[in-house]
């Protein structure tokens, strides 16, 4: 009996020295961050998507007003593609409602145009080049030689791939099973997408009940572990998240969830991700381990919830709707 006595103190006491390394840990990379500016005050409600061109310049999409918007390097507008004002897909160029745009290395265009189940495709100029028919699109990321990678609602794997003359050349990816509703778990996996600079392609799952990044390739094998928030903190999240999953099982209306993971961005130059859940911004490194976390503020103090994330060598820019866009200096960069 006094042996298993002291075995249990030993465990008892090895827990606890765990419990305060892991507290001592979150301590030490528990920030709060604030943004030093904002930028493009006419941008805020409605923003979906922020990208930056090989060519300095910026990509911003809000919808349904004013669509998108392209900056230069100074930050003066050198090009708009508006909605259609009458709800009906344009004949040429804009869009019913842009969810999410990316540019390529030529400057292509491409918009994932939820309202108008299509992608699509403009010149560097704004001229409407070609239009893919894709049930849903929520996401899209050039991928270079023309090709654009798209999520859907609606396809039963994860990426669609279409080259540059718009058709279908591979898909990849398979749904997480987490309920045996067709249409819920469909909804659950829902995903956001970025490359990086060596071509890789990050899916991020928004609705899962652990917020997950998963890695491929750009022909979709894999190219790392998944990244995953499974800390103990996010438990209760997740187990609520389970609970309206369960709800929603019972009932047959069309799903519909809270986001749980609200944006995620990638460092093009070494893949690191970046998450966002509420206002907290968090960073992993390539093998999927936390290494910061950081609270968002504006420079006003207001919480700052982020719909999407542009990581840069020296900045962070946040974009919230209907906030607007922000600048934070890099925190991994400074010294605290």
């Amino acid at each position: 009996m006094l042996k298993i006595q002291g075995l249990s103190l030993r465990i008892a006491a090895a827990m606890c020295l765990l419990a305060c390394v892991q507290t001592s840990t979150f301590a030490q990379t528990d920030f709060d961050l604030t943004a030093k500016a904002k930028l493009y005050p006419s941008i805020g409600p409605g923003l979906r998507s922020i990208r930056r061109g090989a060519d300095g310049k910026t990509y911003l999409l809000a919808s349904p007003s004013p669509g998108l918007v392209v900056m230069d390097a100074k930050g003066q507008q050198v090009l708009a593609i508006p909605t259609a004002t009458a709800g009906a897909k344009p004949i040429l160029g804009g869009m019913v409602f842009g969810e999410d745009c990316d540019a390529d290395s030529e400057g292509r265009i491409y918009i994932a145009d939820h309202g108008g189940n299509s992608v699509e495709v403009f010149s560097p100029g704004g001229t409407l080049v070609r239009s893919i028919s894709v049930p849903a699109p929520v996401a899209v990321a050039a991928l270079g030689e023309g090709e654009v990678a798209v999520a859907t609602l609606r396809e039963p794997h994860l990426v669609i791939v279409f080259d540059k003359n718009g058709r279908d050349v591979r898909d990849f990816g398979d749904p997480e099973q987490i309920t045996e509703r067709v249409d819920l778990n469909r909804f659950l996996n829902i995903g956001d997408l970025e490359t990086d600079a060596k071509g890789h392609l990050f899916y991020a799952f928004a609705y899962t009940p652990e917020p997950t990044v998963r890695q491929f390739d750009r022909y979709g094998y894999s190219t790392g572990p998944d990244i995953q928030y499974t800390a103990v903190e996010a438990a209760a999240e997740a187990q609520a998240v389970r609970r309206e999953i369960l709800r929603q099982e019972k009932h047959q209306k069309s799903p519909t969830f809270k986001r749980v993971l609200n944006a995620f961005g990638v460092d093009r130059a070494t893949g690191e991700v970046w998450m966002a859940i509420g206002n907290t911004l968090m960073r992993f490194d390539k093998e999927g381990s936390r290494r910061a976390s950081y609270q968002m503020y504006t420079p006003e103090g207001a919480r700052l919830v982020a719909k999407t994330i542009l990581i840069e060598p020296d900045h962070v820019i946040v974009g919230s709707d209907p906030l607007g866009i922000y600048e934070f200096d890099r925190p991994d960069k400074q010294s605290h």
